[in-house]
């Protein structure tokens, strides 16, 4: 397997789980794969366009500074309809951090999936701004506002394919890896107690989403039942992708797959990066000696 050196790579979709995807480019360079070209969905588009655009090392540098206070001021309230947050900020963020390119012009051919809430139908970005599709592909049912898009209004790719590997289908290519984050529930570890800092700006974000919806007027129990709402919606909105994500690999499956818990950590744990990006590095370590001794 030596000379099998040159790979298609799908980075799957999953909040902050997909910090494992920086672990999983780190072991591939490190063992000397070459990543010919990347597909990516919601987290996977912002990991990948950023390894595609030569500025994972910068991403990875921030991602592993971030603290609960750090995620709770990027999180911009919508007052509108359509989602809980705009994402305007983080999105400037990364451009400011990143820097902002056009996809045709960087050096590995990218694809950031979305889907079109009109059409009902998966949407490849491959041209234009790096960030305008990412902020499309990331843009999750309920929490961020969907993306005007040319005629179409786009949300999480996640909804249609959250482990997009149809566009790596034509690549010539020795091997395709898909990054699966829908992966079986694992025994959860005790939660780690935050410390007083971490506390306070996670009472700040909840109280950015009570304002949202109001809760101050309603009794403490009435405020639990619908800070619950999110929460539901999100574990509902993971067990469909990984449903989904079974069909799809089933169907094509990839040469190797790497597998992430879907309970691995929250969707907004940012503040779990070395965790998630270590988890990332061994879990493709195991994919690949299963792979080899196949």
């Amino acid at each position: 397997m030596s000379d099998v050196k040159n790979i298609s790579l799908v980075l799957g979709s999953g909040g902050a789980r997909g910090l494992a995807h920086i672990g999983v480019i780190r072991w591939l360079e490190e063992h000397e794969y070459h990543i010919k070209s990347i597909a990516g969905c919601s987290i996977g588009s912002l990991i990948g366009g950023a390894y595609a655009a030569g500025k994972l090392n910068e991403l990875e540098t921030w991602m592993r500074t971030i603290d609960k206070l750090d995620i709770a001021n990027l999180l911009d309230i919508s007052w509108g309809s359509g989602g809980l947050f705009k994402g305007e900020k983080i999105v400037n963020t990364l451009v400011n951090l990143l820097q902002d390119q056009k996809i045709e012009n960087l050096p590995i051919p990218f694809t950031a999936v979305a889907a079109d809430i009109i059409t009902e139908k998966e949407v490849w970005l491959n041209t234009g701004s790096l960030f305008d599709a990412v902020r499309a592909s990331v843009s999750l049912p309920l929490f961020f506002t969907p993306v005007r898009y040319k005629n179409s209004l786009l949300i999480d790719g996640g909804v249609l394919n959250p482990v997009p590997i149809a566009p790596t289908f034509n690549d010539e290519t020795d091997l395709t890896i898909a990054v699966n984050l829908g992966g079986p529930l694992e025994q959860e570890r005790e939660p780690q107690k935050p410390l007083d800092n971490d506390q306070s700006a996670w009472d700040r974000f909840q109280d950015r989403v009570k304002d949202f919806f109001d809760l101050s007027k309603e009794s403490d129990e009435d405020t639990l039942k619908k800070w619950g709402m999110y929460e539901v919606a999100d574990k509902a909105f993971d067990t469909m992708q990984s449903a989904i994500a079974r069909q799809k690999i089933a169907a094509y499956p990839p040469d190797v797959e790497i597998v992430i818990a879907r309970n691995a950590c929250g969707t907004l744990e940012f503040d779990r990066a070395d965790e998630m990006i270590n988890l990332g590095y061994s879990k493709a370590q195991s994919a690949f000696d299963t792979y080899t001794n196949s």
